[in-house]
């Protein structure tokens, strides 16, 4: 598999972007808000499938390997995390909205593509997020919780911040794609 010197440096750029949108918190009812499932969204739709989801299993790799990438720190303790299951669906996640961005056969004007490739996503994410939980919460911590109880904590309390983090990808994307094909920038 061959890389471009530009595709490395847009891979590399929104690894960091998230790392950085994982540490900004945006006061929220409930809990705080992070922008990284925003970023995550974007790589994909952007940057399309490949890139999209390298960019989120280098930022995986660097938080794994220590850097301070995720919202809770680093290191390897990660996969004894309750949020791996999330981590691991930001990478599927990203692949899966750029496909649908990139791989179907509509027009890149058309924002209702953007849209599901957006809320399929955050699907992806918050599925991957509840197996992570569910085996974080029941065989590692030792609790006996159900999969409903999953959801109440691991979706409900982020859903609508995540709402509104998937309009905002939609729209951005749906903005900046089209011109950036336009101008030769993005070719997948």
């Amino acid at each position: 598999m061959r890389f471009s010197v530009r595709s490395m440096a847009i891979v590399s750029l929104f690894s960091v972007l998230t790392a950085v949108s994982a540490q900004i918190r945006i006061p929220f009812p409930i809990v705080p808000m992070t922008l990284h499932v925003f970023v995550v969204l974007l790589a994909g739709m952007l940057l399309g499938p490949k890139n999209g989801a390298l960019s989120q299993l280098l930022y995986f790799l660097l938080g794994v390997l220590g850097l301070p990438f995720f919202a809770g720190g680093g290191g390897v303790q990660i996969f004894l995390s309750p949020t791996i299951g999330y981590l691991v669906g930001f990478v599927i996640a990203s692949w899966v909205a750029g496909s649908i961005v990139w791989k179907i056969d509509i027009p890149k004007e058309n924002i209702f593509l953007y849209g599901i490739a957006a809320f399929v996503g955050l699907f992806v994410i918050y599925c991957m997020g509840m197996v992570g939980l569910y085996v974080n919460l029941n065989l590692i911590a030792g609790k006996a919780v159900s999969w409903f109880g999953v959801f109440k904590i691991g979706v409900m309390p982020f859903l609508l911040s995540d709402i509104i983090k998937g309009v905002g990808a939609t729209f951005f994307a749906w903005r900046i794609v089209p011109l950036l094909q336009k101008s030769g920038f993005i070719t997948i």
